[in-house]
């Protein structure tokens, strides 16, 4: 059980985040677990609408992904076993036609900022633009001061972990840390900051009160 000053110090993280979320148009939610995230997102997510998803551990562990798989809605599904490469890269511009896009983040500032870096570019593009409904799911361990530290949270955390998650041939995928490589195999290629959503609604984050996700 969390020290009640601990929680007390991430209670207010928190508060401030969503505040500051809701500032730059964009909604955002606190829920304490699973049970209650699914719950939520029943509420937001129409039944029988195209909902798709970005890559994310954090999707996984919040078994997010079976709980789409249901058969509530049209889950484009790219993580479908037996799928080619080429009918996973047709997901992926389904997607921008889709109803409702779920993702995590890499680091969300107490700013109200949505920092990401992506390999290929999809998750990051659909965020940006094209589903009218993006749903941003992140645990607490995401939520960082500001930029600066949401970037040595991405070079000291996310990127050598899903690097090694992911089997890559980079030097953070063997030492634990970024070096800014050069290599074919690194994820780090496309570097994004939201800092404002034009359209009111579109974006939604939900902050889950427990560690999820890299």
């Amino acid at each position: 059980m969390m020290d009640k000053n601990v929680l007390w110090n991430l209670e207010k993280r928190v508060e401030r985040t969503i505040k500051a979320l809701q500032n730059n148009n964009m909604e955002a939610y606190y829920v304490s677990d699973e049970d209650e995230l699914k719950n939520k997102l029943c509420e937001l997510i129409k039944e029988d609408s195209t909902v798709s998803v970005g890559g994310s551990m954090t999707l996984f562990e919040a078994g997010i992904i079976e709980f789409l798989r249901s058969g509530k809605y049209k889950f484009l599904d790219r993580y479908e076993e037996g799928l080619t490469p080429e009918q996973v890269k047709n997901i992926y511009r389904q997607t921008f036609f889709a109803d409702t896009y779920l993702s995590s983040s890499n680091a969300i500032t107490e700013q109200g900022e949505i920092y990401n870096i992506d390999g290929n570019g999809n998750r990051v593009a659909a965020m940006i633009y094209g589903p009218d409904q993006v749903i941003i799911i992140v645990g607490v361990n995401k939520i960082v001061k500001d930029l600066k530290e949401g970037e040595e949270r991405l070079e000291r955390i996310a990127s050598p972990i899903n690097a090694k998650r992911l089997n890559k041939n980079t030097p953070c995928a063997k030492i634990g840390y970024c070096m800014d490589c050069n290599s074919e195999d690194r994820i780090c290629c496309d570097y994004v900051v939201m800092k404002r959503q034009r359209t009111k609604g579109r974006i939604k984050v939900i902050i889950v009160g427990k560690e999820l996700g890299y």
